[in-house]
């Protein structure tokens, strides 16, 4: 409610009315806070302006309004992605009020006693493909189903971890490979660490993402990643992962398949991959932020 009130305007409901008088105020989301000092908004993405129907109707008349007081009201924006700085300047964003600000990842290596203890509990037997994330339309997991399909082997399963989100039904698209299908549903994270670490390939093959954390902390695990080429998820990945086209069943499931078959590619993509995920810190995301509130504040 608070939320939906500053995007009122109505005076009176401002930051400083709780707080007191303050230099900056950090909106760290699409609600846009009203505030006297000078504000600074984080935008993690635009999906909702590319596909409207990724959010409900209530949903997208807020975010709409969010990023319209962001474009005209903010000191500074600034955006985990490049893929995200490009959607805000389409979005008529000033350019020179865009921050570029990645995000990092701190994941401890789990152990292989961890990893047999999590897939224990989720009754996971047998080698795994990986996906973690909401079970939401821009996720893009009825073409991965259908990418699985296409591999037509029976010695690997597909694990899909994380909470179901809105009109998203994988019924239809399991079919023949139903039993070769392990959805968990909420996974915490110290489990959900250990099924990404035991996991033979990790695919994220997201159509549209602000900056893509689950792949860092896949390959800060040492998991080999597959994920897509055009996207956000790309910038983070660079040349450590099987990049694929996400529309493409055909290119996900070759991509996939190459890891479970070439380990020396495998070991290849894990290396690189904990190799660059040490380069996302968070004290250098929190140095970034630090810099953008002296700037807006001065």
């Amino acid at each position: 409610m608070l939320y939906e009130l500053w995007h009122a305007r109505l005076p009176g409901v401002d930051v400083e009315r709780a707080t007191g008088p303050v230099d900056v105020v950090h909106g760290t989301a699409v609600a846009f806070p009203r505030a006297a000092a000078p504000v600074v908004m984080t935008i993690h993405d635009l999906a909702f302006l590319t596909d409207p129907s990724t959010v409900t109707r209530h949903g997208l008349r807020f975010f709409r309004r969010g990023t319209e007081l962001a474009r005209t009201r903010a000191g500074l924006v600034l955006c985990s992605s490049r893929a995200t700085m490009d959607e805000c300047v389409i979005a008529g964003f000033d350019e020179s009020k865009l921050r570029l600000v990645p995000l990092g990842v701190r994941v401890d290596p789990a152990s292989d006693d961890d990893v047999a203890r999590a897939q224990a509990a989720y009754g996971i037997e047998r080698p795994y493909v990986l996906f973690t994330g909401t079970v939401e339309p821009r996720k893009n997991l009825p073409r991965l189903l259908r990418a699985f399909a296409r591999l037509d082997r029976t010695d690997v399963d597909l694990v899909l971890v994380g909470p179901s989100g809105w009109k998203e039904s994988l019924h239809d698209d399991l079919g023949a490979i139903e039993s070769r299908v392990r959805m968990t549903g909420f996974v915490g994270q110290r489990d959900r660490d250990a099924l990404v670490a035991g996991a033979r390939a990790f695919c994220y093959p997201s159509l549209k993402e602000g900056f893509g954390l689950p792949v860092l902390e896949a390959m800060a695990q040492g998991t080999p990643v597959v994920t897509s080429r055009g996207t956000s998820t790309e910038e983070v990945a660079g040349d450590a992962a099987l990049l694929i086209d996400p529309k493409d069943e055909g290119s996900i499931a070759q991509a996939i398949e190459s890891i479970l078959d070439d380990h020396a590619l495998a070991d290849r993509l894990s290396n690189a991959g904990r190799a660059r995920a040490a380069t996302f810190t968070w004290e250098r995301t929190a140095e970034a932020v630090v810099a953008a509130y002296r700037e807006a504040a001065a």
